[in-house]
């Protein structure tokens, strides 16, 4: 229950005295339940200023009520549905439309009436009493906005710091003024999460958060852009609901469709389309529709026709109570099984890969999910499956599994050796990254520049015994994780692996229940285990502190160097960790499967093959692609470069909000390009008009586990790509991206050798400063 003050009620009628003419105060269509705000308005603002209200139980029967109705406040889908059957009778002169989205096009369909003569989109929250702001639609304007605010209310369109968001820029809406209620009945905890307090004006103010994402436009209305709690995630990908439905509303003839994430089948979390219009349109056509308009991602798998919605007892649409699609909502795609060894054989990839049942000879990689970092992952496979060479370029130019598995048949074998275990002996050698991180910590000493930390937070009772036990499996399973660096006879650093039997993980232990200023000292000890340095010859090199800050609440700081570790590899220690400590809290046995090989046998077959033919081939590449580079981005900066770089710097944050997050997909998706390649595209752009250089090269990382039997290890695999970017000639969007697109792929598909290799080929200019 909302509580609100007469006093909020009476701003609310004097607001509608003002803007509520005498003729259509005359007779006012009165339909909906005394338990809805909208009645508070639609009563006394008709009867406190001399109005007539003319009662009914159903606003659909307008069209039977003995009395002409002037005046109607309807939720914007009862009015598409009084539309549709033709039950708006001439005396209606206004349509006030709330409680949901008003599409532009119901308000021009309604215009379409002669004697339609205003719409209005009222907007606002119950919290708020009833109505915020208004607009009058314009006849034949192109979008429908929710206005400017009423009388006595104030509305802020804030950042998350709750400053004010600039106009033309995405913010978060919040409400202030005469109509603000005192909050929920008996829900104390709910009305301090959203009457937060005011930064702005007077001490002591309030103001509501109502979850709304809007932009304020230059002109001062505010552009309503969906709701926040409307934001859901589907296989990893935050989605805007009121995006696909806005995007589906351009198709003519669908009327108020309703997007959902349905999971009638556990774990299988899917977009569901809802629709209202005279007959039922093809799903293909739908799907073809949004495709053209929004990421793969984003949709629907199904599609359903209704003639009319379930509703609330408010009149609004009851999403609950909406039916589960049934098979021909569905894409009508005919399965067809692979044909041929090649085509079963690369079936079974994606699948397992994409987490499918079943892939079909014309099923597009991309359409089922599929993303650049998997499609890593179907080439690493590919290679050691089929023993040929391909790339990311092959499945982008060829993503249905025929067309790349007859790719695949005329491709070249791969050259690249297996990776096979190596003896263990004194001398092992590190791998080239290594070498590298090996080199600086002799040159410059211990520092904490590569650390890998990260924090798990435990909540609930720990089973400490598990957890230790987990962390030495670890350890155990991980050679890299007992390696230490030390330097041979002859100078060359060799690695050295301590036996499983006498390694344990380094975990100290702390107790901050009682504490007095227990969250500064988690973070001294968060920022002291961070800092402190490895000794890279005596090791260990991963160790870690368990922080007890309640009886059930635990913090697990781990630090691993990068000289064994990577972000990849913490994912894998996570995964680990978790499945391990499960198992040992039951009382079962290590579930993980052995690893057939180590990060030494990796180091020792890059060393193997360094010298060989793909080596050449790839090193013929970068000698070709970073010819002539330049030797610095030369940046506009306010201070001169040092005569030696080091680590000190600042972080700043930038968010790109999901509408601009979604047209950026979109836009690299009508070049054949993915998020990463856009983002690159306008990033080079970017340092390419403050440098004044028309020629920009981008260090980037890379997982650089194109080989499924590195995918589970712990160690320092991560390699960087030089990607340089082309920006002469003044090239339009399309040609950046083209290019772009091209260096990207062409560098994915030589990221086999090291960056160190290709620094020692290119021999840039050594500096100390740079």
């Amino acid at each position: 229950g909302v509580m609100i003050r007469h006093s909020s009620v009476v701003v609310l009628l004097h607001w509608l005295r003002e803007n509520v003419t005498d003729e259509e105060r005359s007779s006012v269509l009165f339909s909906t339940s005394i338990n809805f705000d909208v009645s508070v308005a639609e009563v006394f603002g008709t009867l406190a200023w001399g109005g007539k209200l003319v009662i009914t139980e159903n606003a659909l029967e307008l069209a039977t009520l003995d009395e002409e109705v002037v005046h109607v406040s309807m939720v914007p889908s009862a009015a598409a549905e009084l539309l549709r059957s033709g039950g708006i009778p001439a005396s209606v002169k206004t349509l006030n439309l709330g409680g949901e989205p008003l599409p532009n096009a119901l308000a021009q369909g309604l215009y379409a009436l002669e004697t339609v003569e205003k719409v209005g989109n009222l907007y606002g929250p119950t919290e708020d009493t009833t109505y915020s702001t208004y607009y009058v639609v314009p006849r034949g304007a192109e979008q429908v906005l929710v206005g400017t605010p009423v009388a006595n209310t104030l509305a802020y369109v804030l950042d998350r710091h709750l400053q004010p968001a600039p106009a033309g820029a995405v913010g978060e809406l919040y409400l202030a003024g005469g109509g603000l209620s005192r909050g929920y009945a008996n829900r104390p905890g709910m009305t301090a999460e959203r009457f937060v307090p005011c930064p702005f004006g007077a001490p002591g103010g309030r103001m509501y958060r109502v979850m709304d994402r809007v932009r304020r436009r230059a002109d001062g209305e505010l552009e309503y852009l969906g709701r926040l709690d409307f934001q859901v995630k589907v296989r990893g990908y935050r989605i805007e609901l009121g995006e696909i439905e806005a995007r589906l509303a351009e198709h003519p003839g669908l009327r108020a469709p309703v997007v959902l994430v349905r999971e009638d089948t556990p774990g299988d979390r899917r977009l569901v389309a809802y629709y209202l219009a005279d007959q039922p349109v093809a799903v293909d056509a739908l799907k073809a529709h949004l495709a053209d308009r929004l990421p793969g991602y984003m949709v629907p798998a199904a599609y359903v026709w209704m003639e009319a919605y379930p509703q609330t007892p408010n009149g609004k649409v009851d999403r609950r109570a909406l039916p589960a699609p049934e098979g021909a909502s569905y894409a009508a795609r005919a399965y067809e099984a692979p044909v041929g060894e090649t085509e079963q054989a690369l079936a079974g990839i994606w699948a397992e890969v994409l987490g499918a049942e079943r892939v079909g000879r014309w099923d597009d990689f991309f359409e089922l999910g599929g993303h650049s970092l998997l499609a890593v992952q179907v080439i690493s496979r590919v290679r050691q499956a089929l023993s040929v060479e391909t790339g990311l370029g092959d499945l982008f130019l060829r993503p249905v599994l025929a067309d790349f598995a007859r790719g695949l048949e005329t491709a070249a074998r791969a050259d690249l050796p297996p990776i096979e275990p190596v003896e263990r002996g004194a001398g092992l050698p590190l791998s080239f990254a290594q070498q590298r991180l090996w080199f600086i910590d002799q040159l410059e000493g211990a520092g904490a520049a590569y650390h890998v930390p990260t924090r798990l937070r435990l909540r609930g009772g720990l089973d400490r015994a598990a957890l230790v036990r987990a962390l030495d499996r670890i350890v155990a399973r991980h050679e890299a994780l007992r390696t230490t660096f030390v330097t041979a006879d002859g100078g060359a650093p060799v690695q050295r692996i301590a036996p499983a039997r006498e390694t344990r993980f380094h975990l100290v232990e702390h107790d901050l229940r009682g504490h007095a200023g227990a969250g500064a000292e988690l973070r001294r000890l968060t920022a002291e285990e961070a800092g402190a340095p490895f000794d890279l010859a005596r090791g260990p090199l991963i160790r870690g502190r368990l922080v007890r800050i309640g009886d059930d609440d635990h913090v697990l700081l781990i630090t691993m160097h990068h000289i064994v570790s990577d972000a990849w590899s913490m994912g894998v220690f996570t995964r680990e960790l978790g499945a391990l400590y499960a198992a040992f809290r039951a009382g079962e046995s290590d579930p993980l499967p052995a690893l057939p090989i180590q990060y030494a046998d990796y180091a020792a077959w890059q060393r193997r093959w360094v010298d060989g033919e793909v080596l050449k081939a790839q090193a013929a590449y970068w000698n070709e692609t970073l010819a002539g580079a330049p030797e610095l981005l030369e940046l506009p900066t306010d201070r001169a470069r040092p005569p030696r770089q080091d680590f000190s710097g600042g972080l700043v944050g930038l968010e790109l909000d999901a509408e601009l997050t979604a047209g950026l997909k979109v836009l690299g998706r009508r070049h054949g390009a993915t998020l990463f390649m856009t983002l690159l595209a306008g990033w080079a752009a970017v340092l390419g008009r403050l440098s004044g250089q028309d020629d920009v090269v981008v260090g980037t990382p890379t997982a650089n586990r194109g080989r499924s039997e590195i995918e589970r290890l712990i160690g320092f695999f991560v390699n960087t790509l030089a990607l340089r970017v082309d920006l002469s000639g003044s090239p339009s969007v399309a040609e950046v991206l083209a290019r772009v697109k091209a260096r990207a792929l062409g560098a994915q598909h030589h990221q086999d050798i090291p960056f160190e290799q290709v620094v020692e080929l290119v021999q840039p200019v050594r500096s100390l400063s740079h």
